[in-house]
């Protein structure tokens, strides 16, 4: 009974009281730590078996990082189904614009389950450059919380079940390694994961239209999520009110100064 209770609540994320959670899941949850960096010198093993390190997926790009591990039997399936469908909204393409690496922190997991689990997401993701854009590593015990120290996400062994309770959630990061925004559940808005990734890259990617949306929505920390920030909302209108009216005015100059001609009356007419 205990298991299932770990495994059925440990969803729970998010800057939830303390107080509120069920004593077994008061270790288990996602505390931000926005801007913090995360060491990128640590070394874990790619789905090939390589030996990489992390700061290997960071330099050019935003980066989604998934907390999971492979052989859970509930909960991290529904966030990488859950990333896939928002992934394949976007106007981005995974590989091109934005890196998604994914950190086993069960220390027994193998890289030949990670390059299953990497065929699987990868082949429902069904765009070109998910195979190079999307990593699944696996790690040593120390390195794994190191990472998930930096990023504040809390999980717990369960002996009883031989699993883990966790919480769920994404974390968008800077090409620099720094945690800029935090997504709680399973399921992802596009347009908030979408606002995250061109935050994070400091506008390096996206259109004007996105710049126009930052400025209009604004991210909470409580909810992890944008939300409309109606005085800005106003600035956009009135400045839009402020350049039609005045595209209108240059017209009517125009035209006032430089009036059509007449039409001249046809030969013959009386």
């Amino acid at each position: 009974m205990k298991s299932l209770l770990l495994l059925t609540l440990c969803c729970w994320a998010g800057p939830m009281a303390l107080a509120a959670r069920p004593v077994p899941l008061r270790e288990i949850g996602i505390d931000q730590k926005l801007d913090q960096q995360v060491p990128l010198d640590l070394r874990f093993r790619d789905e090939g078996g390589k030996l990489v390190r992390l700061g290997d997926y960071f330099g050019t790009k935003p980066v989604i990082l998934v907390m999971a591990y492979y052989g859970c039997p509930m909960l991290c399936p529904l966030t990488f189904d859950g990333l896939v469908r928002a992934m394949r909204a976007l106007p981005f393409n995974l590989g091109d614009q934005f890196e998604v690496v994914t950190v086993s922190f069960d220390p027994r997991e193998t890289p030949a389950l990670a390059a299953a689990k990497k065929k699987d997401y990868v082949a429902m993701y069904r765009r070109p450059g998910g195979e190079a854009g999307w990593h699944f590593l696996t790690g040593e015990d120390a390195a794994i919380h190191q990472l998930a120290d930096a990023v504040g996400f809390r999980y717990k062994y369960d002996p009883a079940s031989g699993q883990y309770a966790h919480a769920t959630g994404i974390m968008v990061l800077t090409p620099q390694g720094k945690v800029s925004r935090y997504f709680y559940g399973v399921e992802y808005a596009p347009r908030d994961l979408r606002l995250a990734l061109v935050q994070a890259s400091a506008n390096k990617i996206g259109s004007v239209a996105d710049e126009v949306l930052l400025f209009c929505f604004h991210y909470n920390p409580a909810t992890g999520k944008y939300g409309l920030v109606i005085m800005r909302v106003i600035q956009v209108a009135g400045i839009g009110t402020v350049l039609a009216l005045g595209t209108f005015m240059v017209w009517a100059l125009r035209r006032e100064r430089h009036p059509r001609p007449s039409a001249k009356p046809e030969a013959g007419s009386a």
